[in-house]
């Protein structure tokens, strides 16, 4: 049995990372932490189990395994290397820092600790990714040239029972968030397009408050790979019914991707008209699922360290390239 503690609920998954923990039979949630007392107070109430107040008494619990960290995400960099200290394993919400710097921090302490450590970039199992990766794979759309991804949704916009948004308040404090939109929802994008087209070299963006001056509640960001593939990546807070798109191009066919559709079209195939696959490809274990496999079996995870370190260079490159107007040299980054 894998004993865990839960670090924080301040992140909006937070819950949902407790049920799946529940749901796994090889897990145990032991105890809850939170940087507020009171938060955390009620949710050990709620799970039925103790809350600890001080963080290095629950990293130096012997009868701990595992962290599971929702935490505001300034604070990933400290309290992920003190739990590798501890030789705790590691489940963390995406994302993983804030630089590259702290990414190579993070990750030599982890290294050096021989713990496991997963980073939640759950779009990466699903079957749709899966079959885009096939076809391109496969070659069934040529050389691939472009790759545009949307991930959206109206969590800042005011209802009559959310006057302030279902979001959180605290996600648009920009000293706990690291960022708005992008960073956050934006992730999603950014690590689909990187495993599809490889390493990013350059970003342009435009982060754009609508909502929450000094904090992006949509964001659109153009990503330059090193395999000549342009990455036109979009998201928002503030669009309601804006399904997930993805969509593939290349010099012999398109893929495009709907909420739940898959359609593609190729000039190597028999027919000139869309197809819709019914074969796509069996779903991969969810990450916390890969995280438990790896902890217990030596499971090798499809999620991967280099998955995290480009999520997070894309991520620092683009606020650089706010900042300064600019397009960014990712490379430059690196130094």
């Amino acid at each position: 049995m894998i004993k865990v503690a839960l670090l924080s609920k301040w992140h909006v998954h937070a819950v949902d990372y407790a049920n799946q923990a529940k749901e796994i039979e090889d897990v145990s949630i032991e105890l809850v932490w939170d940087e507020n007392e009171q938060r955390g107070e009620e949710w050990g109430k709620e799970l039925g189990v103790a809350y600890e107040a001080d963080l290095e008494t629950v990293l130096s619990n012997p009868s701990i395994d595992g962290v599971i960290i929702t935490t505001p995400t300034v604070d990933h960099k400290h309290i992920i290397i003190e739990a590798a200290r501890h030789g705790k394993h590691i489940f963390t919400e995406k994302v993983l820092a804030l630089t590259i710097e702290d990414c190579d921090d993070i990750l030599s302490e982890v290294e050096k600790s021989g713990v496991e450590l997963m980073i939640s970039l759950p779009r990466l199992v699903e079957d749709y990714y899966l079959y885009a990766q096939k076809a391109i794979d496969n070659g069934w759309l040529g050389q691939l040239t472009m790759i545009r991804c949307r991930v959206a949704h109206n969590g800042a916009v005011a209802t009559s029972e959310n006057p302030e948004g279902w979001l959180p308040q605290h996600f648009y404090e920009q000293e706990k968030t690291g960022g708005g939109a992008l960073i956050d929802l934006g992730a999603h994008p950014i690590y689909l397009a990187n495993r599809l087209a490889g390493t990013p070299q350059a970003v342009t963006t435009r982060l754009q408050s609508v909502f929450h001056p000094g904090i992006d509640d949509q964001a659109a960001a153009f990503v330059e790979y090193d395999s000549g593939v342009l990455g036109v990546l979009e998201t928002s807070f503030v669009s309601f019914g804006s399904p997930f798109q993805l969509e593939v191009y290349g010099t012999e066919g398109t893929l495009l991707i709907e909420q739940n559709t898959v359609r593609m079209k190729s000039i190597q195939f028999e027919s000139d008209q869309w197809i819709y696959p019914e074969d796509l490809p069996a779903p991969l274990p969810m990450p916390m699922e890969q995280w438990v496999k790896a902890i217990k079996e030596g499971y090798e995870p499809t999620i991967t360290k280099e998955d995290a370190l480009k999520l997070t260079l894309v991520n620092q490159g683009a606020v650089k390239s706010q900042e300064n107007e600019q397009r960014i040299d990712l490379s430059q980054l690196k130094q």
